[in-house]
Protein backbone atom coordinates (compact mmCIF):
# COMPACT_ATOMS: atom_id res chain seq x y z
CA UNK A 1 0.00 0.00 0.00
CA UNK A 2 1.61 3.50 -0.91
CA UNK A 3 1.13 6.60 1.02
CA UNK A 4 -0.97 8.29 -1.10
CA UNK A 5 -3.30 5.04 -0.59
CA UNK A 6 -3.28 5.26 2.83
CA UNK A 7 -4.98 8.59 2.72
CA UNK A 8 -8.45 6.71 2.28
CA UNK A 9 -9.83 5.09 5.38
CA UNK A 10 -11.37 1.75 5.73
CA UNK A 11 -14.71 3.08 5.67
CA UNK A 12 -14.27 5.43 2.87
CA UNK A 13 -13.61 8.69 4.78
CA UNK A 14 -10.49 10.49 4.25
CA UNK A 15 -7.91 9.16 6.93
CA UNK A 16 -7.08 11.48 9.77
CA UNK A 17 -3.92 13.86 9.69
CA UNK A 18 -1.54 13.07 12.17
CA UNK A 19 -0.69 16.15 12.64
CA UNK A 20 -3.86 18.30 12.34
CA UNK A 21 -3.33 21.49 10.45
CA UNK A 22 0.06 22.61 11.19
CA UNK A 23 1.69 20.29 8.39
CA UNK A 24 1.10 16.53 6.93
CA UNK A 25 3.89 13.85 7.41
CA UNK A 26 2.19 12.32 4.83
CA UNK A 27 4.51 11.97 1.61
CA UNK A 28 3.31 11.84 -1.60
CA UNK A 29 4.92 8.57 -2.96
CA UNK A 30 2.84 7.90 -5.83
CA UNK A 31 4.56 8.04 -9.38
CA UNK A 32 2.89 9.14 -12.36
CA UNK A 33 6.31 10.89 -14.73
CA UNK A 34 5.46 8.43 -17.57
CA UNK A 35 1.91 9.53 -17.95
CA UNK A 36 2.54 13.32 -17.65
CA UNK A 37 5.38 12.96 -20.35
CA UNK A 38 3.13 11.28 -22.59
CA UNK A 39 0.31 13.77 -21.92
CA UNK A 40 3.00 16.65 -22.64
CA UNK A 41 4.34 15.16 -25.88
CA UNK A 42 0.68 14.54 -27.08
CA UNK A 43 -0.46 18.67 -25.89
CA UNK A 44 3.00 19.28 -28.35
CA UNK A 45 1.64 17.62 -31.27
CA UNK A 46 -1.53 18.41 -30.71
CA UNK A 47 -1.19 22.05 -30.15
CA UNK A 48 1.77 22.19 -33.63
CA UNK A 49 -1.05 20.61 -35.64
CA UNK A 50 -3.62 22.88 -34.34
CA UNK A 51 -1.55 26.11 -35.08
CA UNK A 52 -0.31 24.94 -39.17
CA UNK A 53 -4.34 24.28 -39.30
CA UNK A 54 -4.63 27.61 -37.74
CA UNK A 55 -2.27 29.67 -39.93
CA UNK A 56 -3.94 27.80 -43.13
CA UNK A 57 -7.18 29.21 -42.08
CA UNK A 58 -5.74 32.61 -42.01
CA UNK A 59 -4.26 32.63 -45.48
CA UNK A 60 -7.11 31.70 -46.65
CA UNK A 61 -9.38 34.25 -44.77
CA UNK A 62 -6.78 36.54 -45.86
CA UNK A 63 -6.36 35.95 -49.78
CA UNK A 64 -10.62 35.86 -49.54
CA UNK A 65 -10.89 39.02 -47.88
CA UNK A 66 -7.66 41.08 -48.53
CA UNK A 67 -4.95 42.66 -46.19
CA UNK A 68 -7.70 45.36 -45.42
CA UNK A 69 -10.78 43.91 -44.68
CA UNK A 70 -8.70 41.40 -42.99
CA UNK A 71 -7.12 43.06 -40.53
CA UNK A 72 -10.40 45.69 -39.63
CA UNK A 73 -12.55 42.82 -39.62
CA UNK A 74 -10.05 40.94 -37.18
CA UNK A 75 -10.43 43.92 -34.84
CA UNK A 76 -13.58 44.01 -34.94
CA UNK A 77 -14.31 40.53 -33.69
CA UNK A 78 -12.50 41.20 -31.10
CA UNK A 79 -14.99 42.73 -29.10
CA UNK A 80 -16.99 39.96 -29.33
CA UNK A 81 -14.23 37.80 -28.03
CA UNK A 82 -13.82 39.35 -25.20
CA UNK A 83 -17.48 40.05 -23.65
CA UNK A 84 -17.96 36.25 -24.06
CA UNK A 85 -14.32 35.37 -22.26
CA UNK A 86 -15.38 37.34 -19.74
CA UNK A 87 -18.43 35.65 -19.44
CA UNK A 88 -16.84 32.41 -19.29
CA UNK A 89 -14.40 33.42 -17.25
CA UNK A 90 -17.28 34.21 -15.09
CA UNK A 91 -18.44 30.74 -15.12
CA UNK A 92 -15.25 29.08 -14.73
CA UNK A 93 -13.95 30.63 -11.65
CA UNK A 94 -15.23 28.57 -8.67
CA UNK A 95 -12.54 25.24 -10.31
CA UNK A 96 -10.65 26.76 -13.07
CA UNK A 97 -10.02 24.43 -16.02
CA UNK A 98 -6.31 24.60 -17.18
CA UNK A 99 -5.01 27.24 -19.53
CA UNK A 100 -3.76 24.92 -21.38
CA UNK A 101 -6.65 23.21 -22.03
CA UNK A 102 -8.59 26.41 -22.50
CA UNK A 103 -6.16 27.57 -25.52
CA UNK A 104 -6.39 24.24 -26.84
CA UNK A 105 -10.02 24.22 -26.85
CA UNK A 106 -10.11 27.86 -28.55
CA UNK A 107 -7.68 27.00 -30.96
CA UNK A 108 -9.44 23.80 -32.05
CA UNK A 109 -13.04 25.59 -32.01
CA UNK A 110 -10.82 28.67 -34.04
CA UNK A 111 -8.93 26.63 -36.57
CA UNK A 112 -10.25 22.81 -36.88
CA UNK A 113 -13.55 23.51 -36.25
CA UNK A 114 -13.68 25.93 -38.96
CA UNK A 115 -11.40 24.24 -41.58
CA UNK A 116 -13.88 21.15 -41.03
CA UNK A 117 -17.09 22.93 -42.07
CA UNK A 118 -15.05 24.82 -45.05
CA UNK A 119 -13.44 21.74 -46.51
CA UNK A 120 -17.25 19.97 -45.86
CA UNK A 121 -18.64 23.18 -47.79
CA UNK A 122 -16.04 22.38 -50.45
CA UNK A 123 -16.76 18.79 -51.21
CA UNK A 124 -20.53 19.79 -51.06
CA UNK A 125 -20.33 22.49 -53.72
CA UNK A 126 -17.79 20.01 -56.03
CA UNK A 127 -20.63 17.33 -55.71
CA UNK A 128 -23.47 19.84 -56.39
CA UNK A 129 -21.36 21.27 -59.35
CA UNK A 130 -21.27 17.78 -60.72
CA UNK A 131 -24.64 16.82 -61.00
CA UNK A 132 -26.07 20.39 -61.89
CA UNK A 133 -27.78 21.34 -58.99
CA UNK A 134 -28.36 25.22 -59.22
CA UNK A 135 -29.17 28.12 -56.73
CA UNK A 136 -32.73 27.96 -55.27
CA UNK A 137 -34.30 28.07 -51.64
CA UNK A 138 -34.40 24.60 -51.14
CA UNK A 139 -30.59 24.09 -51.20
CA UNK A 140 -30.52 27.56 -49.20
CA UNK A 141 -32.39 25.90 -46.88
CA UNK A 142 -30.20 22.37 -47.07
CA UNK A 143 -27.16 24.65 -46.07
CA UNK A 144 -27.86 27.21 -43.75
CA UNK A 145 -30.66 24.99 -41.43
CA UNK A 146 -29.46 21.41 -42.30
CA UNK A 147 -25.91 21.12 -43.33
CA UNK A 148 -24.41 24.06 -41.20
CA UNK A 149 -25.56 22.93 -37.70
CA UNK A 150 -24.80 19.51 -38.30
CA UNK A 151 -21.20 19.90 -39.80
CA UNK A 152 -20.15 22.70 -37.32
CA UNK A 153 -21.53 21.44 -34.14
CA UNK A 154 -19.79 17.75 -35.05
CA UNK A 155 -16.36 19.18 -35.90
CA UNK A 156 -17.25 21.63 -32.67
CA UNK A 157 -18.27 18.82 -30.41
CA UNK A 158 -15.74 16.61 -31.93
CA UNK A 159 -12.79 18.94 -29.65
CA UNK A 160 -15.24 18.02 -26.43
CA UNK A 161 -14.16 14.53 -27.29
CA UNK A 162 -10.56 15.07 -27.71
CA UNK A 163 -10.64 17.04 -24.53
CA UNK A 164 -12.37 14.61 -22.27
CA UNK A 165 -10.16 11.88 -23.87
CA UNK A 166 -6.93 13.84 -23.34
CA UNK A 167 -7.21 15.48 -20.12
CA UNK A 168 -10.27 13.14 -18.21
CA UNK A 169 -8.73 14.21 -14.73
CA UNK A 170 -9.64 17.49 -15.59
CA UNK A 171 -12.95 17.04 -17.60
CA UNK A 172 -15.25 16.03 -14.57
CA UNK A 173 -18.36 17.75 -14.20
CA UNK A 174 -21.26 19.26 -16.16
CA UNK A 175 -19.84 23.27 -15.30
CA UNK A 176 -16.69 21.75 -17.20
CA UNK A 177 -18.00 20.65 -20.24
CA UNK A 178 -20.10 23.81 -20.37
CA UNK A 179 -16.99 26.01 -20.29
CA UNK A 180 -14.72 23.80 -22.32
CA UNK A 181 -17.67 23.91 -25.12
CA UNK A 182 -17.91 27.51 -24.95
CA UNK A 183 -14.09 28.09 -25.43
CA UNK A 184 -14.54 25.92 -28.42
CA UNK A 185 -17.70 27.62 -29.38
CA UNK A 186 -16.22 31.51 -28.71
CA UNK A 187 -13.06 30.19 -31.25
CA UNK A 188 -15.26 29.18 -33.67
CA UNK A 189 -17.63 32.59 -33.57
CA UNK A 190 -14.40 34.70 -33.19
CA UNK A 191 -13.19 32.95 -37.09
CA UNK A 192 -16.64 33.10 -38.41
CA UNK A 193 -17.21 36.47 -37.55
CA UNK A 194 -13.90 37.54 -39.37
CA UNK A 195 -15.20 36.20 -42.44
CA UNK A 196 -18.69 37.98 -42.06
CA UNK A 197 -17.38 41.02 -41.26
CA UNK A 198 -14.42 41.26 -43.63
CA UNK A 199 -17.63 40.19 -46.22
CA UNK A 200 -19.85 42.85 -45.35
CA UNK A 201 -16.89 45.29 -45.72
CA UNK A 202 -15.99 44.45 -48.88
CA UNK A 203 -19.51 44.35 -49.89
CA UNK A 204 -20.99 47.26 -48.54
CA UNK A 205 -21.62 50.27 -50.25
CA UNK A 206 -22.60 52.36 -46.97
CA UNK A 207 -21.04 52.13 -43.66
CA UNK A 208 -24.29 51.36 -41.74
CA UNK A 209 -24.51 47.91 -43.61
CA UNK A 210 -21.43 46.96 -41.86
CA UNK A 211 -22.61 48.58 -38.82
CA UNK A 212 -26.04 46.45 -38.44
CA UNK A 213 -24.05 43.29 -39.07
CA UNK A 214 -21.77 44.07 -36.20
CA UNK A 215 -24.47 45.33 -34.03
CA UNK A 216 -26.82 41.91 -34.73
CA UNK A 217 -23.86 39.42 -34.36
CA UNK A 218 -21.03 41.17 -32.32
CA UNK A 219 -23.59 43.05 -29.87
CA UNK A 220 -26.38 40.84 -29.76
CA UNK A 221 -25.84 37.47 -29.99
CA UNK A 222 -22.45 36.81 -29.06
CA UNK A 223 -23.52 33.64 -26.99
CA UNK A 224 -25.13 31.83 -29.73
CA UNK A 225 -22.58 29.56 -30.99
CA UNK A 226 -21.81 29.60 -27.32
CA UNK A 227 -25.19 28.52 -26.42
CA UNK A 228 -25.02 25.52 -29.09
CA UNK A 229 -22.00 24.12 -28.39
CA UNK A 230 -22.12 24.74 -24.24
CA UNK A 231 -25.19 22.07 -24.69
CA UNK A 232 -22.82 19.21 -26.03
CA UNK A 233 -20.95 20.14 -23.24
CA UNK A 234 -23.43 19.86 -20.85
CA UNK A 235 -24.30 16.45 -21.40
CA UNK A 236 -21.15 15.23 -21.70
CA UNK A 237 -20.39 16.94 -18.39
CA UNK A 238 -22.95 15.09 -16.30
CA UNK A 239 -21.93 12.21 -17.92
CA UNK A 240 -18.22 12.51 -17.39
CA UNK A 241 -18.34 11.28 -13.56
CA UNK A 242 -19.37 8.08 -14.73
CA UNK A 243 -18.73 7.26 -18.55
CA UNK A 244 -15.61 5.28 -19.91
CA UNK A 245 -13.67 7.20 -22.73
CA UNK A 246 -15.51 4.69 -24.74
CA UNK A 247 -18.93 5.32 -23.37
CA UNK A 248 -18.25 8.85 -23.91
CA UNK A 249 -19.35 8.97 -27.50
CA UNK A 250 -22.80 7.52 -27.09
CA UNK A 251 -23.17 10.67 -24.34
CA UNK A 252 -21.47 12.92 -26.95
CA UNK A 253 -24.07 11.93 -30.07
CA UNK A 254 -27.10 12.68 -27.00
CA UNK A 255 -25.00 15.85 -26.77
CA UNK A 256 -24.75 16.85 -29.67
CA UNK A 257 -28.92 16.79 -30.36
CA UNK A 258 -29.92 20.12 -28.68
CA UNK A 259 -27.01 21.47 -29.93
CA UNK A 260 -27.97 20.87 -33.68
CA UNK A 261 -31.48 21.61 -33.31
CA UNK A 262 -30.72 25.05 -31.58
CA UNK A 263 -28.23 25.95 -34.24
CA UNK A 264 -30.88 25.03 -37.15
CA UNK A 265 -34.02 26.67 -34.88
CA UNK A 266 -31.51 29.94 -34.98
CA UNK A 267 -30.00 29.68 -38.65
CA UNK A 268 -33.98 29.15 -39.63
CA UNK A 269 -34.85 32.86 -38.48
CA UNK A 270 -32.96 34.16 -41.54
CA UNK A 271 -35.10 32.54 -43.92
CA UNK A 272 -38.59 32.64 -42.18
CA UNK A 273 -38.46 35.86 -39.95
CA UNK A 274 -39.51 39.67 -41.11
CA UNK A 275 -38.73 41.10 -37.87
CA UNK A 276 -35.55 40.22 -36.73
CA UNK A 277 -35.37 42.00 -33.09
CA UNK A 278 -38.92 40.92 -32.47
CA UNK A 279 -37.76 37.24 -33.01
CA UNK A 280 -34.46 37.98 -30.98
CA UNK A 281 -36.37 39.76 -27.92
CA UNK A 282 -39.45 37.17 -27.72
CA UNK A 283 -37.32 34.28 -28.58
CA UNK A 284 -33.18 33.97 -28.33
CA UNK A 285 -33.55 36.59 -24.95
CA UNK A 286 -36.03 34.22 -22.92
CA UNK A 287 -33.63 30.96 -23.91
CA UNK A 288 -30.47 32.91 -23.04
CA UNK A 289 -31.75 33.89 -19.92
CA UNK A 290 -32.65 30.15 -19.48
CA UNK A 291 -29.36 29.08 -19.97
CA UNK A 292 -27.89 31.61 -17.83
CA UNK A 293 -30.00 29.80 -14.68
CA UNK A 294 -28.72 26.67 -15.41
CA UNK A 295 -25.30 28.15 -15.47
CA UNK A 296 -25.96 29.91 -12.26
CA UNK A 297 -27.72 26.62 -10.67
CA UNK A 298 -24.46 24.46 -11.55
CA UNK A 299 -21.99 26.57 -10.24
CA UNK A 300 -23.86 26.48 -6.60
CA UNK A 301 -23.54 22.66 -6.69
CA UNK A 302 -19.95 23.63 -7.16
CA UNK A 303 -20.09 25.46 -3.86
CA UNK A 304 -22.09 22.67 -1.96
CA UNK A 305 -20.05 19.82 -3.47
CA UNK A 306 -16.73 22.18 -1.95
CA UNK A 307 -18.27 22.12 1.23
CA UNK A 308 -19.57 18.38 1.89
CA UNK A 309 -16.08 17.04 0.73
CA UNK A 310 -13.79 19.89 2.48
CA UNK A 311 -16.21 19.35 5.82
CA UNK A 312 -14.96 15.36 5.25
CA UNK A 313 -11.11 16.70 5.60
CA UNK A 314 -12.30 19.37 8.60
CA UNK A 315 -13.54 16.05 10.40
CA UNK A 316 -10.49 14.04 9.93
CA UNK A 317 -7.95 17.38 10.94
CA UNK A 318 -6.77 18.41 7.60
CA UNK A 319 -8.65 21.84 7.70
CA UNK A 320 -10.11 23.96 9.92
CA UNK A 321 -13.76 24.74 10.39
CA UNK A 322 -13.52 28.90 9.54
CA UNK A 323 -10.83 27.31 6.18
CA UNK A 324 -14.06 25.43 5.63
CA UNK A 325 -16.52 28.31 5.67
CA UNK A 326 -14.27 30.63 3.90
CA UNK A 327 -13.73 28.61 0.65
CA UNK A 328 -16.86 27.22 0.10
CA UNK A 329 -18.62 30.55 -0.19
CA UNK A 330 -17.88 33.27 -3.05
CA UNK A 331 -18.47 36.03 -0.28
CA UNK A 332 -15.91 33.87 1.89
CA UNK A 333 -13.28 33.98 -0.89
CA UNK A 334 -13.51 37.37 -1.62
CA UNK A 335 -12.94 38.18 1.93
CA UNK A 336 -10.03 36.23 2.16
CA UNK A 337 -8.22 36.94 -0.56
CA UNK A 338 -8.68 40.82 0.09
CA UNK A 339 -7.37 40.50 3.74
CA UNK A 340 -4.83 38.02 2.14
CA UNK A 341 -3.58 41.18 -0.58
CA UNK A 342 -3.53 43.03 2.36
CA UNK A 343 -1.22 40.71 4.47
CA UNK A 344 0.98 40.43 1.60
CA UNK A 345 0.11 36.72 1.21
CA UNK A 346 -2.47 37.24 -1.91
CA UNK A 347 -0.75 34.82 -4.53
CA UNK A 348 -0.01 31.89 -1.35
CA UNK A 349 -4.05 32.40 -0.79
CA UNK A 350 -4.93 32.36 -4.42
CA UNK A 351 -2.82 28.91 -4.38
CA UNK A 352 -4.73 27.55 -1.32
CA UNK A 353 -7.59 28.44 -2.14
CA UNK A 354 -7.54 26.61 -5.79
CA UNK A 355 -5.83 23.48 -4.12
CA UNK A 356 -8.35 22.87 -1.53
CA UNK A 357 -11.65 23.29 -4.46
CA UNK A 358 -9.36 20.54 -6.74
CA UNK A 359 -8.83 18.45 -3.14
CA UNK A 360 -12.69 18.31 -2.52
CA UNK A 361 -13.20 17.72 -6.66
CA UNK A 362 -10.54 14.72 -6.35
CA UNK A 363 -12.46 13.62 -3.57
CA UNK A 364 -15.63 13.42 -5.08
CA UNK A 365 -14.55 11.55 -7.87
CA UNK A 366 -12.98 9.05 -5.40
CA UNK A 367 -16.54 8.99 -3.99
CA UNK A 368 -17.93 8.52 -7.18
CA UNK A 369 -15.59 5.71 -8.10
CA UNK A 370 -14.28 7.36 -11.15
CA UNK A 371 -10.53 6.62 -12.19
CA UNK A 372 -9.73 5.99 -8.10
CA UNK A 373 -6.13 5.88 -8.61
CA UNK A 374 -5.80 8.89 -10.56
CA UNK A 375 -7.82 10.89 -8.08
CA UNK A 376 -6.45 9.02 -4.85
CA UNK A 377 -2.67 10.54 -6.57
CA UNK A 378 -4.20 13.86 -7.09
CA UNK A 379 -5.79 13.91 -3.73
CA UNK A 380 -2.71 13.34 -2.03
CA UNK A 381 -0.35 15.98 -4.62
CA UNK A 382 -3.34 18.44 -3.17
CA UNK A 383 -3.23 17.74 0.51
CA UNK A 384 0.43 17.94 0.15
CA UNK A 385 -0.19 21.34 -2.11
CA UNK A 386 -2.56 23.07 0.78
CA UNK A 387 0.06 21.57 3.51
CA UNK A 388 2.77 23.55 1.93
CA UNK A 389 0.39 26.83 0.77
CA UNK A 390 -1.00 27.21 4.49
CA UNK A 391 2.70 26.90 5.61
CA UNK A 392 3.89 29.42 3.16
CA UNK A 393 1.12 32.46 4.22
CA UNK A 394 1.96 32.04 7.57
CA UNK A 395 5.55 32.10 6.59
CA UNK A 396 5.66 35.50 4.45
CA UNK A 397 2.86 37.01 7.20
CA UNK A 398 5.23 36.22 10.03
CA UNK A 399 8.26 37.98 8.02
CA UNK A 400 5.69 41.19 7.48
CA UNK A 401 5.08 41.23 11.27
Amino acid sequence: MTAADELVSHDGQPSANPQPVVHSARPVSLSRGRRDNTVLILAVLGYSVLSLIALAVGVYLLSFLGGGAFIVAGILAVIPLIIVLIGIRWIDRWEPEPRGALVFAFLWGAAASVAIALIFDLGVQIIAAAVGVGDGFWVTFFGLVVQAPIVEEVGKGFGLLVLFWAIRRQFDGPVDGVVYGAMIAVGFAFTENVQYFGIALAESQVPGDVGEIFVMRGLMSPFAHVMFTACTGLVMGFASRRASPGGMIGWWLLGLLPAIALHAFWNASALFVTNFYAYYFTVQVPLFIIGFVIVFFLRGQERTLTRRHLQEYADAGWFTQQEVALLSTGQGRRAAAAWARSHGIGDAFDEFARSATRLAFARHRIVLGRDVAAATYDEAVMLERVVANRSRMEGQRGARI
